[in-house]
């Protein structure tokens, strides 16, 4: 089969195509004919093993995985003995923080990091509907959200913001978007009940208060933006931060929340990729939630979008078309 696969860590010019053995799945595993991927923040810091401290999962010296790639969709071709929730020829979507080789044209996954795809949604829908969604309800799973309440979301038109803008609407809370002029209608049509271009404002700045920002893009920090939280506020961020501050802080600040106007700030890490996909599919039939696609690439051009992608300026997501 044909798969990208990089043996060394670098710039997207470690990536090659190249003719590999298919991978047989395991007893609780199913084999996936590829039809759409993505490339996305996680496949760029992978494949450069950035932060450095990431080797440790991934391969201190070189990748263990020599296939990148998180999200998926396409066609069951075979499944393990012990598999029972789906069924050969289904068609699915998925996704593995862990990487799921989803950059080729096969992939082997366990059948609860994946699920059907609802009808009349494209593969490349699909694959673009799971990494940013499974973040963005990281937010939300780490919080008391609430009917009624504020909700700040800056870097709102990415994979995970404009997830987030979604997720957050169907939990009826108030959503207060920060993206550039460009796509300022994107974020309305997502829900957004109010929008900041910081192309013209800092939103940092904003007057209004609120109970939540979530920063989906990683470009402020809790103390730029402790100021726009009310009483008992919290800040989440995807990013490390500066000195991978967001991941101490959510242990210091609970601890000094007094000193900081009882205002906390938490990292969300990712867990429950099975529940995850169950909500998104859900929100899916309902017409509740839709992936943005900024650009559509071949596999034969993935070097391209890796490109694209880590140029930080990406409006949803990049696919990735895979052809047989």
């Amino acid at each position: 089969m044909k798969a990208i696969v990089y043996k060394k860590y670098g710039s997207p010019d470690v990536l090659h195509l190249e003719e590999i053995e298919k991978p047989t799945p395991n007893d609780d595993e199913i084999l996936v004919k590829v039809h759409a991927t993505t490339v996305n923040r996680t496949d760029c810091a992978t494949v450069r093993a950035k932060p450095f401290f990431m080797r440790l999962a991934t391969g201190l010296f070189r990748p263990k995985k020599k296939v990148p790639g998180t999200e998926f969709a396409g066609e069951i071709e075979t499944v393990g003995k012990n598999v029972s929730s789906l069924k050969v020829g289904e068609k699915v979507f998925g996704f593995d923080d862990d990487g799921s080789g989803a950059q080729a044209q096969y992939l082997t996954i366990k059948q609860d990091k994946a699920v059907t795809i609802p009808d009349g949604v494209t593969y490349e829908q699909a694959a673009a509907s799971s990494e940013g969604a499974h973040y963005a309800y990281n937010f939300i799973n780490k919080i008391n959200l609430e009917k009624g309440q504020d909700v700040i979301v800056n870097g709102s038109t990415g994979a995970i913001g404009s997830a987030a803008v979604q997720l957050l609407k169907y939990f009826e809370v108030n959503v207060t978007a920060v993206c550039a002029t460009k796509n300022i209608e994107l974020v309305k049509s997502l829900g957004a009940d109010r929008v900041i271009d910081y192309t013209k404002d800092d939103f940092t700045k904003d007057g209004k208060k609120y109970n939540y920002v979530f920063d989906a893009v990683g470009k402020s920090s809790f103390f730029k933006c402790r100021q726009l939280l009310k009483p008992g506020g919290i800040y989440i961020s995807t990013d490390l931060g500066y000195m991978a501050q967001n991941i101490f802080l959510p242990f210091i600040t609970p601890l000094i929340k007094s000193l900081m106007g009882n205002k906390m700030t938490v990292f969300p890490m990712p867990v429950d990729i099975k529940g995850s996909l169950a909500l998104v599919k859900k929100l899916v039939e309902q017409g509740d939630f839709k992936a943005v696609i900024d650009r559509e690439y071949p596999l034969e051009k993935i070097t391209e979008a890796y490109r694209y992608v880590e140029k930080g300026q990406k409006t949803g997501n990049v696919v990735i078309t895979v052809k047989h």
